[in-house]
């Protein structure tokens, strides 16, 4: 069985969220997602999702 390593799991999971419109992955604090105030690089769209963990 395999062991996480936490600096491995932080940086591939840690504040970073899905576009639901063009799904572009974006790297930002969950507080500024939640009010509203980052727009995606591409579409410009406010709607987001965290990363899914495999």
């Amino acid at each position: 069985m395999a062991t996480k390593i936490i600096e491995a799991q932080n940086r591939l999971f840690k504040n970073i969220f899905v576009c639901k419109n063009c799904k572009a992955k974006i790297r930002s604090d969950s507080q500024r997602i939640l009010k509203g105030k980052v727009k995606c690089r591409k579409c410009k769209c406010t709607r987001f999702r965290p990363i899914k963990k495999k």
